[in-house]
């Protein structure tokens, strides 16, 4: 569906990551099924008969955070709704090699054609989860917010960034629709002016709307406050370069009698997190958090039940 804004229709409300509804979450699991099991499973099929029963259980093989849990549980409710499904753990869970996550009765084939989904799920996004909270830690008593960026899978945003906030850290915008933030190449295409943009971009926004700017100097940072942006985003400083610029910056918004938030982003990692976090900005933006994350390695084991 071409979004209302490319074809001149109605602005859409913004989305928020919290809102895993059931209807977003069930096209996304339908999406994944059928790219996995297409018009069928053929070694399933032609290896376990239709009313075969079985147990299985899906457990983690390494330390790190749960997530995943909805996804999981809706691909095997799409696949049969007659399926006993048994949740060991919440979302947040701390896992360790051999915890189980999940306990599944009923039609073996079920079972087994969700199996590869279902751990796609719950890899990525407790991998996701693991590495949002591995910040959070990073930078625990500095007051500092550890944020996302648009950097997700295609198709898994709402996902993904569902797992960043169950691992403690926090969505920056879910897409387009969500905020204005001003970057480098809107303000070449629109005229090559950031003071002109950024006023531009408050205007269209309207009264009471935050408007962030990045900034890749001391000097774009001021041009960008003074024309209206309420939240600068300091793009690729070096930490030790950034301290300078905060305390000025801290003084014009006095100055002026105005409101300012800073967010440091760009070359964020886990080893530097915390020398960005204790430069004196207000947030920390890391494309890390879904860009770098590893996969939790889970598995599935399956038993067969009597009566089969």
């Amino acid at each position: 569906m071409v979004p209302a804004l490319l074809t001149g229709g109605a602005r859409p409300e913004p989305r928020m990551p919290e809102e895993l509804d059931s209807r977003t979450l069930d096209a996304i699991v339908r999406l994944a099924i059928e790219e996995d099991v297409g018009s069928g499973d053929l070694t399933t099929d032609a290896l376990v008969p239709p009313t075969a029963l079985a147990r299985a259980r899906i457990l983690a093989k390494e330390e790190g955070i749960l997530a995943g849990m909805d996804a999981a549980r809706t691909t095997f409710e799409v696949l049969d709704s007659r399926l006993e499904i048994e949740e060991r753990l919440e979302n947040g869970a701390a896992l360790r090699p051999g915890t189980s996550i999940l306990v599944l009765r009923g039609k073996a084939r079920a079972l087994l054609a969700g199996e590869r989904t279902a751990l796609n799920f719950l890899g990525r996004l407790s991998g996701v989860a693991t590495t949002a909270s591995r910040f959070v830690r990073a930078v625990a008593g500095t007051g500092v917010t550890i944020l996302d960026t648009r950097k997700t899978s295609p198709g898994m945003r709402v996902l993904e960034k569902h797992a960043v906030e169950v691992g403690g850290a926090t969505s920056h915008r879910v897409g387009l629709d969500a905020a204005i933030l001003v970057k480098r190449n809107h303000v070449v295409l629109a005229g090559g002016d950031l003071g002109d943009a950024v006023s531009r971009a408050a205007r269209a926004a309207g009264t009471g709307a935050i408007v962030t700017a990045e900034a890749t100097s001391l000097e774009e940072a001021r041009i960008a406050f003074r024309a209206g942006a309420a939240i600068l985003l300091l793009d690729n400083f070096a930490p030790e370069a950034l301290p300078p610029v905060v305390a000025a910056l801290r003084e014009e918004a006095r100055t002026l009698g105005r409101s300012l938030a800073l967010e440091a982003s760009g070359g964020v990692t886990i080893e530097n997190v915390r020398a960005f976090a204790e430069s004196g900005v207000d947030r920390v933006s890391a494309g890390a958090l879904t860009r770098k994350a590893n996969w939790l390695d889970v598995a599935m084991r399956c038993e067969p039940l009597a009566g089969s």
